[in-house]
């Protein structure tokens, strides 16, 4: 059986904390349960990324839509710290955002510039943004969703 390269209880704690906090599910109800991570990760036609809670965050899980948006495999963008998918200017009002859903959980609407690999600059739309939180209620990181992007 083929290897996956995230963690299923990562995924599992992404899915939970975001239904937790936002009352809505981020698959859809016909997807099987055992094939929830694969699908998010494999299938959504959106892009999904978290990142942990060091001083510096670092991306943690990043599904292939994501990874096309931005243009680096897992492994480029897996360990690589999530203020770098912002340009400078843009990182205060990433930073903001960040720190609104430390304080309230979770923002919808946000919108931003993100850089590519190739300096492709892209706006995120329609974006969410949530706390990812353990089986106790720990905060563990922090994730985002976005649906729509368009060239910057």
């Amino acid at each position: 059986m083929e290897r996956l390269p995230y963690s299923p209880s990562l995924v599992e704690r992404l899915l939970a904390s975001h239904l937790t906090l936002t009352s809505q599910p981020l698959v859809p109800a016909h997807v099987a349960a055992d094939q929830t991570a694969r699908w998010l990760y494999e299938d959504a036609p959106f892009a999904v990324l978290a990142h942990d809670t060091q001083a510096d965050p670092r991306f943690v899980y990043a599904n292939l839509h994501a990874q096309r948006c931005f243009e680096r495999a897992w492994s480029e963008l897996v360990g690589m710290p999530s203020r770098l998918s912002a340009e400078l200017p843009a990182q205060a009002e990433r930073a903001a955002a960040l720190a609104q859903v430390a304080q309230k959980g979770f923002a919808t609407g946000y919108r931003g510039v993100r850089i590519a690999k190739s300096g492709r600059r892209f706006w995120i739309e329609q974006g969410t943004l949530w706390n990812v939180l353990d089986e106790s209620g720990a905060h563990i990181g922090q994730a985002a969703c976005f649906r729509e992007t368009r060239p910057a």
